[in-house]
């Protein structure tokens, strides 16, 4: 439920009302703006109904959430969340760029990858130490031993690490190793994951899954926030359909759905979102163009030798370019690099 306090409600009330929900074994939510104080209440509708909080003299309003995902819903928080990377914010004007290999394969290749991708523009590292495979003859990452490399790397360039965790059994080591988490796209739905990933105290990057309905993936955002993470990313990085010219079909209508949903920030990742190095450029600039936060694009020093998905991964030069022209597109909706 949402509880809309009265503008003249005294300044105790809220804490009053947000003590009454907690003794009902219910979550409360403390929202205060600047023209009302908002509440929330999760939990036994019925309980909720047992309240009567509409007929507390110090209540305006008191109306359903209708969203299925509550904490992930503009209803409750109808103001954007910027999330916090390390010191890169997610969200707002600034547009975040995420980039660098698709894995860690050396410590050679990772500081070439990444001082490419920096001083091009990008503001935060992405290489995977632990990579989900569809063939379990391919190169799955290096584990421990990446995660070393890749903070190393992160630290002689000064910029912050997302990186995938695919286990419970490794959250606290990538969390030791990276300023944020990424749930892939395999895991979008591993619920166990997702719980033990929104308690781990870092930042997440969700992706949606391959066949995952929006619904669906907001949901998945959903047992991050209840959990106790308020710092979630969504990630589009395309959707499995009809269509086999491409990787994947890359859901650009998602992007403004969504924000019109969440407050959560969003971005695309047109490496995966295509597969096709040729078409991350453009692909890259309509995300920025329909409204992402953010984009996640792989790059690496020399793609034809790179052990997973070099035929997406874009050239150096290619992401320098792509940079440029970015910022004009960046500007005309209001961003900035």
């Amino acid at each position: 439920m949402i509880i809309v306090l009265s503008p003249n409600a005294p300044a105790d009330s809220a804490e009053r009302l947000l003590g009454r929900i907690k003794d009902a074994g219910l979550q409360p939510l403390h929202m205060p703006g600047t023209e009302r104080v908002v509440l929330g209440a999760l939990g036994d509708e019925r309980i909720l109904a047992e309240l009567a909080l509409d007929s507390d003299p110090d209540v305006e309003s008191v109306k359903p959430i209708l969203a299925p995902y509550k904490l992930v819903s503009r209803e409750l928080h109808p103001h954007d969340t910027v999330v916090d990377v390390g010191g890169v914010p997610v969200g707002g004007s600034a547009l975040a760029v995420i980039a660098g290999p698709c894995a860690v394969e050396t410590q050679d290749q990772l500081f070439a990858s990444a001082k490419a991708a920096q001083d091009s523009g990008a503001t935060i590292l992405r290489a995977g130490a632990y990579k989900p495979r569809t063939s379990p003859y391919g190169f799955s990452g290096h584990g421990p031993a990446g995660l070393t490399i890749l903070r190393e790397v992160a630290d002689d360039l000064g910029m912050p690490v997302v990186t995938e965790v695919m286990d419970t059994a490794d959250i606290d080591a990538v969390a030791d190793h990276a300023d944020a988490l990424q749930i892939g796209a395999r895991n979008m739905q591993n619920f166990a994951l997702l719980r033990a990933v929104g308690a781990a105290g870092r930042p997440v990057l969700l992706k949606r899954g391959p066949a995952a309905k929006i619904e669906e993936w907001l949901l998945a955002a959903e047992y991050l926030m209840a959990a106790g993470n308020d710092q979630v990313i969504l990630c589009e990085r395309g959707i499995r359909t009809f269509e086999t010219a491409t990787r994947n079909t890359l859901d650009l209508n998602a992007v403004p759905y969504v924000k019109s949903k969440t407050h959560l920030p969003i971005v695309v990742d047109p490496s995966h979102g295509t597969g096709i190095r040729d078409l991350v450029p453009p692909m890259a600039l309509a995300g920025v163009a329909c409204g992402a936060d953010g984009l996640m694009v792989e790059v690496h020093c020399n793609p034809p030798k790179a052990l997973s998905d070099g035929a997406q991964s874009l050239f150096p030069a290619q992401f320098a370019e792509l940079m440029r022209t970015l910022r004009p597109v960046a500007a005309a909706v209001g961003r900035t690099l």
